[in-house]
């Protein structure tokens, strides 16, 4: 029996995170976990609020801890609770705690930071389409300050698979 690889796929609106994850998993074989937050946001029948993103937070972990039990070797996550704690910190000025300490509990043996070079997709659910260089900072500095192995994987749909595909086989030693 092999070790569960968990691999977060985060970063900016509209850079390609489900889309990727979508074709790793195919690749490998394995489960994906679609966003959380959209399928909550699609049911809502009224503007999120703060409080929301924690409900969105244990929703996303609860997927992602069923997918894991159908997993073998990789679990394509699409965002974790980092992506949660950027955009609170981002609109409200702060995260919950219980964000935090989930966050802080929540191990992922590699991330995949998706670069801001794909087109934006218009979509009701995103806010900020001219901000994607500011957030994908934001991303490289949380990772990078938190020492998380990463690598930024870019480039138009196959390409972006080759780029996450190379790096995901150097950081596992070609698995």
């Amino acid at each position: 029996m092999s070790t569960l690889r968990r691999v977060a796929v985060v970063g900016p609106e509209s850079t390609g995170k489900s889309q990727l994850c979508r074709r790793l998993a195919a690749y490998y074989q394995t489960q994906w976990v679609p966003e959380f937050a959209r399928f909550y946001l699609d049911r809502l029948d009224r503007p999120y609020e703060q409080d929301d993103l924690k409900l969105i937070a244990e929703g996303q972990l609860q997927w992602e801890d069923n997918k894991a039990k159908q997993s073998d070797d990789y679990l394509f996550c699409d965002t974790n609770l980092i992506v949660i704690k950027i955009w609170s910190d981002h609109k409200y000025g702060n995260t919950d705690t219980w964000i935090e300490k989930q966050l802080a509990k929540r191990d992922y043996d590699f991330y995949l930071l998706t670069n801001i070079d794909v087109p934006w997709t218009p979509d009701p659910q995103r806010e900020h389409p001219a901000l994607r260089e500011y957030f994908f900072e934001i991303y490289k500095k949380y990772l990078k300050n938190h020492k998380y192995p990463y690598s930024i994987v870019s480039g138009l749909e196959e390409n972006r698979k080759k780029s996450a595909l190379n790096a995901l086989k150097a950081h596992f030693n070609g698995d």
